[in-house]
C-alpha cells in the first residue's frame, strides 16, 4: 500500500501516527504515534506533533512549530512561524505533570501569527485572529482579533482575513468576500 502524502526524506513519522491524503511533511519534522492529520495538511521544516494531537483538514504549520499533547486545531487553522502552544500551566523540571495536560482547541479558520504564545487551557474562537507575538492567557471568542502581551481584543476579523468596522446599526462587510456580519451584545455572526 502506498501512502497518499508527501513526506521529505528527513521528515520523521513514527508508526502509528495518521496522516491525510495529499499532506506534506517537510523537512526535519516529526509526528509521533498516535497523532492525527487530516486531508490536505502542510507541516513546514522542524514541526513537532505530539501524540494526541489533533489536526483537521487543510491545516497549515509553518516551521520551528510544536504543537503538543492536548491540542486540537479544527480545519483551515493558520499557525505561524515559531508560534508556541503550552500544556502544562504551572511546569516544574523536579515535579512530573505529565497527567495533568491542560486541553487547547483551536475553531475552524483561526489564525495564529508569528511568535504568538497560546497559554494551556484557553480555546481560540473560530476565524479569531491572533496577532503576531500576542501572549493569550484567556479564550478567544469568534472572529476575534487580539494583540500584545498579555493579549488584548482591539477589533473583529472576517473569515477572509480582513478587519471588520461595524456601522451603528452593528453591522459590518468584509471587503474582500462581501459576506456581511452582524456584532450583537458584543458577538459577531456572519449575516446570511
Amino acid at each position: 500500500m502506498s501512502q497518499n502524502f508527501f513526506a521529505h526524506e528527513t521528515a520523521v513519522i513514527d508508526e502509528g501516527a495518521q496522516v491525510g491524503a495529499g499532506s506534506k511533511v517537510w523537512h526535519f519534522s516529526h509526528i509521533m504515534s498516535g497523532a492525527v492529520l487530516g486531508e490536505g495538511c502542510s507541516l513546514g521544516q522542524n514541526v513537532f506533533v505530539a501524540s494526541g494531537v489533533v489536526l483537521g483538514r487543510n491545516v497549515k504549520v509553518q516551521n520551528n512549530v510544536s504543537i503538543y499533547e492536548g491540542v486540537t486545531c479544527a480545519d483551515d487553522v493558520f499557525l505561524g512561524p515559531s508560534m508556541v502552544f503550552t500544556n502544562v500551566i504551572n511546569p516544574r523540571s523536579a515535579v512530573v505533570r505529565q497527567g495533568q495536560y491542560q486541553r487547547t482547541r483551536v475553531g475552524r479558520g483561526a489564525s495564529i501569527g508569528a511568535n504568538a504564545t497560546i497559554v494551556c487551557g484557553n480555546d481560540i474562537g473560530p476565524y479569531a485572529f491572533i496577532g503576531a507575538g500576542a501572549v493569550v492567557t484567556k479564550t478567544v471568542p469568534p472572529y476575534a482579533l487580539v494583540a500584545g502581551n498579555p493579549a488584548r481584543q482591539i477589533g473583529w476579523m472576517s473569515e477572509y482575513g480582513h478587519r471588520l468596522e461595524f456601522d451603528g446599526n452593528g453591522m459590518a462587510t468584509c471587503p474582500e468576500s462581501g459576506e456581511g456580519y452582524e456584532l450583537k451584545e458584543g458577538k459577531v455572526r456572519k449575516r446570511g
